[in-house]
């Protein structure tokens, strides 16, 4: 066993090795992703987007979005390693090997009197008797005279000649990487030992991992509540109407928990009578509406009145506090919003309107009315016209300048046109029946008017970083029930090629497609998604006999009127006996829709009983006195008669 002194060396090498096991290789994965990172999109050019600074690449910006709590604890651990391996290499510098020649200023080989001359000389400057100095003398003691004993001695030289050592040849040594202060406990180094053992190898990774898991069982993979999803999937009702949906967003944990002060009830007082028109009350009985809405949970109250102040524009006379309290709304509310469109019936979706206006820049009430009356009462028919229509309209009957008419027209390059195809089918068989497994193959193609596939939506007043996000519903209306959903997105295109290859793969497999054949199918898909598609594919297990008029919803999260939905019709068949479809040709023929007859079953059993009767003695003894009698039997056991004979 090591000393101490070896043994608390060793410790800050344990753990500078401890920490840069996992540390450097997720730091070069970390730099090769942050170097192989192409931009993501474009983002909108016009007037109001770059106001508002969110895409501007200042200084402090890129500081901000550098120093999060992922990178600071990487450079924090980088130094730490610095330090680490700073304090090993100073250490190790103090510890020296036993050199007797170098201690005596010899050249290897020296003769005896070369060392006892180098002795005498070296102790006249060292020897206690010369020098007072406690330095001097514990150098004297441990170096000069050890060395000159090692040399002068004949056993000692050869040991170190051989093995490098005045003792000879050295044993195995372990040591333990713990710092000293665990090892010099006089009679508790056992105890010591062990408790340390548990405590750092045991009870904290189990600390670490009840928290972990305490915490991650609230939330969910989107890092959204458990209680948030229990409340929407609860409220979330087929006869919900469409004014209520705000009154279900605003149920989530998340926004329970804002803090609510005592100083934000004059402010949000204010901000109540400023977007009361927006809070779907009653206006006949409006005094009740109003005690109604203030007896909910405060909390509650003050995220439907940020909301509405966000919606109408009204948060530039916020507190700040409230505008505080604003922000972390609008950082919880796409999380919630993606868990919402999973939950939301599909009876609470309703025509747009003159809503997408509004999504343009410049564009308020009474420009959209003045816009209505020249014949242009849709979205859609503003999109179909041509850019000198739309010049021509915009200049005279809404008087924009040139450059507001060049804002608008950015933002409607920028919204996308969508086209869905939707297949459904069992895999390798033509007909579905009950209890099958439907694979639901979705191609879904995005075109813009500037040609980009992956772009940042026109959002000026959100404050945060938003992207398009698009969600494939497949959908029985009748039912008002959701048989598949998946998300899309169209900002990442190696993700989509790596995706769709991989489905296409797996499809063609199932099917016994050749090589050849699959490596078709997965250009063809690659060459898809650079086209500007992007593959949704999943699974439903068929369900009872019958014909279903299905709906595919595509449902867009950054633009309004850009949702788009296409008819499906599935036939699923009843399930005949022992699996066997419909139609199926056998030897025999066609089976018949009910499978094989019970008739049939019996009679097939008679012929095997009657093959294998008991009475088979009796049967060879029939079979030889009818060949004495000039009879034969052939295998399938029918009589023919050579003569007429009995």
């Amino acid at each position: 066993m090591a000393d101490s002194e070896e043994n608390n060396a060793l410790f800050p090498i344990f753990i500078l090795s401890m920490i840069a096991l996992p540390l450097v290789p997720y730091t070069i994965l970390k730099l090769f992703r942050a170097a192989s990172k192409k931009t993501k999109c474009i983002n909108c050019e016009c007037s109001d987007c770059s106001r508002s600074g969110k895409y501007r690449k200042s200084v402090f910006k890129w500081i901000t979005s550098v120093s999060t709590c992922g990178n600071l604890t990487l450079v924090l651990l980088w130094v730490i390693m610095a330090i680490l391996v700073y304090y090993i290499k100073h250490m190790n510098s103090e510890i020296q090997v036993f050199e007797p020649f170098n201690i005596l200023g010899l050249e290897p080989g020296a003769s005896d009197s070369e060392i006892k001359k180098a002795y005498r000389r070296l102790s006249i400057q060292y020897h206690p008797d010369k020098n007072p100095d406690p330095a001097a003398h514990k150098y004297f003691v441990e170096s000069i005279s050890k060395a000159y004993q090692a040399l002068t001695d004949p056993i000692s030289r050869e040991n170190y000649e051989k093995y490098g050592h005045p003792d000879g040849r050295q044993g195995f040594q372990m040591g333990i990487a713990l710092p000293r202060f665990l090892l010099n406990i006089d009679g508790a180094s056992g105890g010591v030992l062990l408790i340390w053992i548990v405590g750092v190898c045991i009870l904290l990774p189990l600390v670490a991992a009840v928290v972990y898991l305490s915490r991650s069982s609230k939330y969910t993979g989107n890092y959204v509540k458990n209680d948030t999803l229990g409340a929407y999937f609860h409220l979330m009702k087929p006869s919900l109407a469409p004014s209520k949906v705000m009154e279900v967003f605003i149920k989530a944990a998340e926004f329970v928990e804002i803090p609510v002060r005592r100083s934000d009830d004059e402010p949000l007082q204010k901000l109540f009578m400023a977007v009361r028109s927006e809070l779907n009350l009653d206006l006949k009985n409006i005094k009740k509406e109003q005690a109604k809405f203030w007896k909910q949970h405060p909390a509650l109250v003050k995220t439907e009145l940020l909301i509405q102040a966000h919606l109408t524009h009204e948060t530039a006379n916020l507190s700040p506090d409230l505008e505080r309290d604003c922000m972390r709304v609008l950082e919880f509310a796409p999380r919630l919003l993606e868990e919402l469109v999973k939950a939301v019936p599909l009876s609470t979706r309703k025509s747009e309107g003159i809503a997408p206006f509004f999504q343009l820049p410049h564009f308020n009430d009474d420009i959209v009315k003045k816009i209505t009356r020249k014949k242009v009462s849709t979205f859609q028919e503003l999109q179909e016209m041509t850019i000198e229509e739309r010049a021509v309209l915009f200049s005279q009957v809404a008087n924009f300048s040139a450059s507001e008419v060049e804002d608008v027209e950015n933002v409607l390059k920028l919204i996308p046109s969508l086209t869905v195809e939707v297949t459904c089918g069992t895999e390798g068989e033509e007909a579905i029946q009950e209890g099958d497994i439907v694979t639901v193959q979705t191609w879904v193609t995005l075109k813009r008017a500037n040609g980009l596939i992956g772009a940042l939506p026109h959002a000026p007043n959100y404050p945060f970083h938003k992207e398009e996000n698009f969600w494939c519903l497949l959908a029985d209306s009748n039912s008002n029930s959701v048989w598949f959903s998946q998300k899309i997105s169209f900002m990442d295109e190696a993700a989509a090629v790596t995706a769709a290859s991989t489905a296409i793969e797996e499809r063609m497999e199932v099917l016994g497609a050749s090589p050849k054949e699959t490596s078709s199918a997965i250009r063809e898909a690659v060459e898809k998604v650079k086209n500007g598609c992007r593959l949704a594919m999943g699974k439903f297990l068929a369900p009872a006999e019958g014909n279903y008029n299905l709906t595919c919803y595509l449902l867009c999260d950054s633009w309004i009127g850009c949702d788009r939905k296409s008819s499906l019709k599935l036939k699923v068949l009843k399930r005949t006996r022992a699996g066997i479809r419909d139609g199926q040709m056998t030897d025999g023929g066609l089976i018949p829709e009910g499978g094989i007859d019970e008739e049939e079953e019996i009679e097939e059993e008679e012929d095997i009983e009657s093959e294998y009767s008991e009475d088979e003695e009796d049967a060879q003894d029939t079979n030889k006195k009818g060949r004495a009698n000039g009879r034969v039997h052939d295998k399938s056991g029918s009589e023919s008669s050579g003569s007429d004979e009995e």
